[in-house]
């Protein structure tokens, strides 16, 4: 891939963004659905490549039309393709830079009721996607037990942690679940954005979303901002580094705490290869995916810049500008590069596979939300519904389109919830561990467990934060 072609698939990328906003703004229903404009040119990106139009044009005309493959080259999908998992990153590193890092039981009075109803829904998953193939997909289907694993793994753990585990679906005699999986994490992140902004309208007629807008009424201007900008006012009273342009200082720190969260986690594969992984033969943490370190990387410089007395040097404004930037970025590539093809390959279990999920995911938000988090539960609740559905970033989108003015503690509690998560489940020990257990102990086994996980989280949450 050379350094043009980089180039002009991020021209590419500006030119689906800048038609996506037209197609928005002249598009009242879009702007009604608070869509943004990176998620219309996406969907966008993804009609115009191979897997729509170039179909269409290679069964309608001679397959070896010019338009065979749409109008977006192969060159440009492999320069978008790992640009989500790249970008998250990115995201994840600016949560705690400009602000104040708080201590363990400032993260666990915030976030506490997010890690638990996280814990619930993630490990719940395991659950009906076990008992899913226990009882339907093994015995009707011929599906491979491991199959049960694959709701978390795709919709809490993503693209990323997917292709993660490529070398365990091998190993264990179970190849075409990666294919599998990655689609369910497409799914995921289609059912994440689309069912997610059907709530957000829903509640916002019901009264549950207060803080769509910034205020609970909006005129065609403002309808138009949401999603595209969030507001930002970049503000130039704080301290800048002189020797070096703002915008780029500020992208050096997220720089450094990416290579600070890489650093870490090479050491974590590095303990684990050379202390208990060769002799019990089981690697979890290599599995352990970098952008909770990342934001680990960031609450560092942080804590650095704030113990020299120094952190009126990090703009915040400018930390969120980059951090929306990155968020664009992420949304259209993961989007535009839907591979359609492989929904195609065992498509009733996958469909009852994406069903069931979705079902629970949906429940687990409307029912436990208002009963475990104690204050602004649809706003907060929306973060662990995006996460457990298509990615973190679809939580965070969706909670930018609830709260855009960042009103409610959501986006905090939201990154607070990540360093007692992430290391665990959605790309953590035990999602990396859940496969190689179903194999050794069978999925009854690993079933009847994740009931008594799901069960203790789920009476720890109503009794200790359902009575606050």
């Amino acid at each position: 891939m050379s350094a043009n072609i980089l180039g002009f698939g991020f021209l590419m990328i500006g030119l689906f963004l800048i038609v996506g906003k037209l197609i928005r703004f002249h598009t009242g229903w879009m702007r009604n659905l608070f869509l943004p404009s990176s998620i219309i040119a996406g969907f966008l990106a993804l009609i115009l490549g191979p897997d729509v139009l170039g179909k269409f044009t290679a069964t309608l005309f001679d397959p070896s039309s010019i338009l065979y493959n749409g109008l977006v080259p192969d060159a440009i999908l492999d320069v978008w393709r790992p640009l989500p998992g790249l970008f998250i990153n990115i995201v994840f590193a600016t949560l705690f830079l400009g602000k104040t890092v708080p201590s363990v039981k400032k993260i666990w009075s915030t976030a506490g009721p997010q890690i638990i109803m996280g814990q619930v829904v993630s490990w719940g998953q395991y659950v009906i996607g076990l008992t899913l193939t226990i009882f339907v997909l093994t015995p009707f289907f011929g599906m491979n037990p491991l199959a049960g694993g694959l709701i978390e793994i795709a919709f809490v753990g993503g693209h990323g942690t997917a292709a993660g585990l490529t070398d365990t679906f091998q190993d264990l005699g179970f190849p075409e679940g990666l294919d599998l999986a990655l689609g369910l994490a497409t799914v995921g992140i289609l059912v994440g954005v689309i069912v997610g902004i059907i709530l957000i309208n829903i509640g916002f007629k019901k009264g549950f979303a207060k803080h769509v807008g910034g205020r609970s009424y909006f005129s065609d201007e403002e309808r138009e901002q949401i999603g595209d900008t969030y507001g930002y006012d970049i503000d130039s009273k704080l301290k800048e580094a002189e020797a070096i342009e703002p915008l780029a200082f500020h992208f050096s720190l997220i720089a450094i705490a990416i290579v600070l969260g890489y650093v870490l986690q090479q050491g974590l594969i590095a303990l684990e290869a050379n202390t208990w992984g060769p002799s019990t033969g089981v690697y979890l943490l290599t599995y352990v995916p970098l952008f909770p370190l990342a934001m680990i990387g960031g609450m560092l410089i942080q804590l650095i810049f704030s113990k020299l007395d120094l952190e009126d040097y990090i703009n915040p404004n400018l930390i969120n500008l980059i951090a929306g930037f990155a968020l664009d970025i992420l949304l259209f590539s993961a989007l535009a590069t839907i591979s359609l093809d492989v929904i195609s390959d065992n498509f009733i279990p996958f469909l009852l596979l994406a069903i069931v999920g979705t079902i629970w995911n949906v429940l687990a938000f409307l029912y436990l939300g208002p009963r475990m988090i104690p204050d602004h539960w649809f706003e907060r609740g929306l973060g662990d519904f995006g996460q457990a559905t298509g990615m973190a970033a679809t939580g965070i989108l969706l909670m930018k389109i609830a709260d855009p003015k960042q009103q409610t503690p959501a986006l905090e509690s939201f990154g607070y919830k990540q360093i007692l998560f992430e290391p665990f489940v959605g790309g953590g020990l035990v999602t990396a561990a859940a496969l190689p257990f179903i194999f050794q102990f069978g999925p009854l086994a690993f079933l009847i467990l994740s009931v008594i996980v799901t069960l203790s989280f789920t009476v720890f949450g109503l009794i200790y934060f359902g009575r606050k």
